[in-house]
């Protein structure tokens, strides 16, 4: 529900699920809305190119970014439908201003980071880690956006202040004959904030109107829905780091020393995406093995973003209207990936390698999967389908479909494949495709790693085949 953080209580007013509700509660005036957009596109636009890639990642991830008087502030959520709505306030974004709302639209994208790695429900339930997360959050939004402090509206901060916490903890403890962390080790991670706030005899909570996940912390918060978005933009950052974005792999490695560790939820989160090749560390359970963050590293660079020249009409806008010239960016990619993962029916690929291939593809964005099946013969089929096979294997029979020399059932194959990843026990006619550097050998345990040392090579690795 949305609230209305005039009246105690906080009654309910609107159904989040409910959109053309939220858009026709209290409408603000048409020239405040358009104002509001255009804050809130600016702050997007700075997020994707400089500021912070993975609160870009989460926002291209909300199809409806919807401006209501509903929500007092902004919120980000998640209703349950498989999607996450962005709420916002146009008068409280126009109050603030440009700066104010990256500062609010970064503290929103995360929450659902926060929630996506602490997500034991007891620490939910808990009014101090709420708190926590606030001071957490505001702290890294503070330093990643170059802040000295808390947006100001109306002569007041608007938020929990890290500092102003820290200096009541340390108080706090000292009048209890403690020890008190100083400021930077109290913020060292998550979890070191609520640690240490557990410590204090009065801990403070944070004003509810401030932010609208405080109202009611479960309001518009499926799990489900939260988890498959976050992941996403995370695998997505990953990508981009693996491609060379500087920001996407300092951004990265900042969350990791946040969070990995601090919970078991958080390091399996951060095992089962891989993104310990950022440190250069081996997994240390066996949730995924090093074939996956190889897969992972190398289709980074297969389906590397195209480079070109643009002029960003609105940040081109903005950067006129504050009296600078205008400039280019590189912004990629030129058109959408086509990835083709080819399963050799007699190779005994386990089903979870498939299902975990299939996850990972399809959280890719801007990639056009095909899938294939093939013994002899080629027989495209969809992820979750019965596969069949059963005759001898042709490599080449793959290549002939994909370089468009022949075709499956009257129908060619049109597209141009930027990476073709070929699951297969490896035994079969050894073949030199097209364009070999395109190519992804996934082997079986047992099988035959050709591919490795042909001439020329291809990127190889064996799977690991055993059961999950």
């Amino acid at each position: 529900m949305a609230y209305d953080a005039t009246t105690a209580g906080h009654r309910p007013v609107v159904d989040l699920a409910d959109r053309r509700a939220l858009e026709r509660w209290r409408p603000a005036e048409p020239e405040v809305v358009e104002e509001a957009r255009r804050l809130k596109e600016a702050a997007l636009l700075d997020f994707g190119l400089t500021e912070s890639v993975v609160a870009s990642w989460i926002y291209a991830k909300c199809p409806q970014q919807i401006p209501t008087t509903a929500v007092a502030t902004a919120a980000v959520v998640a209703s349950g439908d498989g999607t996450c709505p962005l709420l916002y306030n146009p008068e409280f974004f126009v109050r603030l201003g440009l700066a104010g709302v990256k500062f609010v639209l970064f503290h929103e994208a995360r929450h659902l980071v926060h929630r996506h790695l602490f997500a034991d429900p007891e620490l939910r339930e808990d009014p101090l880690f709420t708190l926590a997360a606030e001071v957490s959050i505001n702290h890294v939004a503070l330093v990643r956006l170059g802040r000295t402090g808390l947006p100001v509206l109306d002569g007041a901060p608007t938020g929990v202040d890290p500092h102003e916490v820290h200096r009541d903890y340390a108080a706090d403890l000292t009048d209890q004959g403690l020890e008190p962390l100083g400021y930077d080790d109290f913020v060292e991670t998550d979890m070191t904030v609520f640690n240490e706030l557990k410590r204090m005899k009065h801990p403070p909570t944070p004003p509810v109107a401030v932010c609208a996940h405080l109202a009611d912390p479960g309001a518009g918060a499926d799990q489900e829905t939260i988890d498959e978005t976050v992941s996403s933009a995370l695998l997505n950052t990953l990508l981009a780091a693996r491609r060379g974005h500087p920001g996407a792999e300092q951004e990265l490695l900042d969350l990791m020393d946040r969070t990995d560790g601090t919970s078991e939820h958080a390091s399996k989160v951060w095992g089962r995406l891989g993104a310990g090749t950022l440190r250069g560390e081996t997994a240390r359970t066996g949730k995924v093995d090093w074939w996956q963050r190889w897969l992972v590293d190398v289709l980074a660079t297969k389906l590397r973003e195209g480079e070109r020249l643009v002029y960003p009409k609105k940040r081109g806008a903005l950067l006129a209207a504050l009296g600078h010239d205008p400039m280019l960016s590189r912004r990629g990619a030129e058109r959408e990936k086509v990835l083709v993962i080819a399963y050799d029916t007699s190779g005994s690929m386990p089903d979870w390698v498939v299902e975990w291939l299939t996850k990972l593809v399809g959280e890719i964005d801007g990639v056009s999967a095909h899938w294939l099946s093939f013994d002899g013969v080629v027989m495209p089929f969809r992820p979750g389908e019965r596969v069949y096979g059963g005759g001898g294997t042709s490599f080449q029979a793959v290549a002939d479909y994909v370089e468009g020399r022949t075709a499956v059932g009257g129908v060619p194959f049109e597209e141009t494949a930027d990476a073709v990843v070929m699951l297969t026990d490896g035994y079969a006619p050894h073949i030199t495709p097209a364009e070999p550097d395109k190519w992804i050998w996934l082997i079986t345990e047992g099988g035959d790693d050709w591919p490795d040392h042909h001439t020329p090579q291809m990127a190889c690795h064996r799977v690991t085949t055993g059961d999950r």
